[in-house]
């Protein structure tokens, strides 16, 4: 099992402590670009793949772990893509 669908089954497990650092590297496993939403974005953070789909992330501070409800977002997003 390579590392692509090791991050995939975990972030289907929903656990307490998946990292913001891991959702990146899966994303852009699935081809997705990280964007900066501008000048302001501060902690808002923008994954853009080649047909302009976004997912749009708050980066966790202090701490690196995202909440329960963002990698639901993920999962929904990556399956309404297809590419989970």
């Amino acid at each position: 099992m390579g590392t692509k669908e090791k991050l995939i089954d975990r972030l289907m497990s929903l656990p307490s402590d998946f990292t913001f650092d891991e959702a990146a590297r899966l994303l852009q496993l699935f081809g997705y670009k990280k964007e900066n939403k501008g000048k302001t974005s501060g902690s808002r953070v923008m994954f853009i793949d080649e047909q302009k789909r976004k997912i749009l992330l708050h980066k966790p501070h202090p701490g690196n772990i995202l909440k329960k409800y963002a990698l639901e977002g993920i999962i929904e997003k990556l399956i309404r893509n297809k590419n989970i």
